[in-house]
This record gives C-alpha cells, sequence and structure tokens, in this order.
C-alpha cells in the first residue's frame, strides 16, 4: 500500500510539472522567435537562427579541440568550449545593442519626417515611402523593402506588419501601431501624436545614453573579472603536469563549481546593470 501510494504521489507530482511546461515544439518556436529578433535588430539578414545555432556549436567544438590538443584535459576543453559556444551569441548582441543605440538616435528625425509629410497632406503609404529617400541612412533600405512591397500588394496594413517585422524594434512598433490606427479609425491628431512622440524619443534617448555611460565603465570591468580566471586557465596550457590536477574528480568538481559560479555572477551582473527594456507591441498580420 505505502508503495503504491509513493507511486502515485509521483505520477501527482510529475504532471503537476508538466502541466506547466510548455510542450517543446512551443519551446523551439519561442527560441526561433527570440533569435530570429536578436538577428533582425542586429541587422544581420540573410542568417537563419539553424545557422545562427551551427556557428555557436562549431565554436564550441573548435575551442574545446583546441584545448584538448595543447593541455590533454578534457575537462578544462569541455569547460572552454562550452564558454565558446557563447561567443557568436554575445557577438550578435553586442552589435544587437550598437545598432539600437545608433536607432535611438533617429528614431525622431523619422517622426520628424512622418509628421511634416502628414501636415503637407501626403498619405500615410506615400509618407513612409518617401523615408526611402528622406529618411536616415541606417533605415532608408528598410523603408525602401517596404515602399517596393507596398507597391506590389497594395495592402497597408499587412505591409505594416512585415515592416515592423524586418524592423523589430520597440520605437518603430510605436509608430507603426500608431499609422495603423489612424488608417483604421481616422482622426486629425496624428500629426499632434507624432511630434508628442518624437519629443519623448528624445527625451528617452538622452536619458539612456547617460545612463550608459555612467555604468559602462562597471560592467567592463565586471566582464573582466569575470574572464581573468579562464584566461589564466588557458595561459596554463603550455604547462602540462599544471593541468592534470583537472583530470582527477576533484578538478572536475572544481571546474564544474567555479563554471556554474561564473555563469551565475554573470548572470547577476546582467540583471543588476539591465536597464528597463521596451517590449515589442506590434508584429505580423500574417
Amino acid at each position: 500500500m505505502g508503495i503504491f501510494l509513493g507511486l502515485l504521489l509521483g505520477v501527482g507530482i510529475l504532471l503537476i510539472l508538466d502541466s506547466g511546461t510548455p510542450p517543446r515544439a512551443a519551446r523551439r518556436r519561442a527560441m526561433d522567435t527570440r533569435a530570429r529578433e536578436l538577428l533582425a535588430q542586429a541587422g544581420i539578414r540573410g542568417v537563419t537562427p539553424f545557422q545562427l545555432y551551427a556557428v555557436s556549436a562549431l565554436c564550441g567544438l573548435l575551442a574545446a579541440v583546441v584545448v584538448f590538443v595543447l593541455s590533454a584535459t578534457y575537462p578544462l576543453a569541455l569547460a572552454i568550449g562550452g564558454f565558446a559556444s557563447v561567443l557568436p551569441w554575445r557577438l550578435v548582441a553586442r552589435r544587437r545593442a550598437a545598432r539600437m543605440r545608433e536607432l535611438r538616435g533617429v528614431w525622431p528625425e523619422v517622426v520628424d519626417h512622418l509628421a511634416s509629410a502628414v501636415r503637407a497632406g501626403l498619405s500615410l503609404p506615400e509618407a513612409l515611402a518617401g523615408l526611402a529617400e528622406r529618411g536616415p541612412l541606417p533605415l532608408r533600405p528598410s523603408f525602401d523593402r517596404f515602399a517596393q512591397d507596398y507597391r506590389a500588394t497594395g495592402a497597408f496594413i499587412p505591409c505594416l506588419g512585415r515592416l515592423a517585422d524586418e524592423l523589430a524594434d520597440p520605437v518603430a512598433d510605436r509608430i507603426i501601431e500608431s499609422l495603423r490606427l489612424a488608417r483604421e479609425v481616422g482622426g486629425t491628431d496624428l500629426g499632434r501624436l507624432l511630434r508628442t512622440l518624437s519629443q519623448f524619443l528624445r527625451e528617452d534617448a538622452r536619458t539612456r545614453a547617460e545612463l550608459e555611460t555612467r555604468q559602462g565603465w562597471t560592467v567592463n570591468a565586471a566582464r573582466l573579472a569575470l574572464a581573468a580566471p579562464w584566461v589564466v586557465l588557458l595561459l596554463l596550457c603550455v604547462n602540462g603536469s599544471t593541468l592534470t590536477a583537472y583530470n582527477s574528480p576533484a578538478g572536475v568538481l572544481v571546474l564544474a563549481v567555479g563554471g556554474g559560479m561564473s555563469v551565475a555572477a554573470y548572470l547577476l551582473m546582467k540583471r543588476i546593470g539591465k536597464l528597463p527594456a521596451d517590449r515589442r507591441i506590434a508584429r505580423s498580420t500574417q
């Protein structure tokens, strides 16, 4: 009877845990969506999430092989390979951060152009298509593709959704949703709304730039402190007798604990130093 109750309790706990876990296919789609959005925000076109995963795995494998050849220590090779597999993601994330900072300074100009076009009596598709020639240089290719898409289909709302997916920017989502509402509902306050949004975006960009400048030294120092022990381990690869200790169970435990603490410290540093981020609100309707 006791065994039966124990099995029943275990099955119940398993069902409870499984009910709160999304299906594997849903988790995979969510991961692919996040990776695709990261690539779009970084301005990297023509690269799929699968290719990014493949490059990450290849970097980790190559780093592990090189370290194993130099040190003949498989725990250290696995640890360095695990860190190396994250490098492609970090490079994409750095490019994304740099591009988002650049675009943060030009979105007010985009809004000003739209407000001027609306005040001049142009239609919303014409105002957006005009940004392919008069808009900021980093955004002209995206608006040019929107203009081509609209000329080919004539469907403004679906074209707005595809433009939002390509830009993958929370600020762009605000502008696109404003234009979508103006197209569907109408009204005469769109110009005033755009001018208010332009002023808000300038203040937000100035505030974020000040905060990022102040925290930059602290974040870089934390990253250096995180990488220093592993750089020392890499330098020890030239001395094989020193690294033989890491082939023992105690050495594996030291590497596992050190790696876990490094990852936990890095995530905590990112959590503490993270500025509030705007959430995307616009998605393609198709």
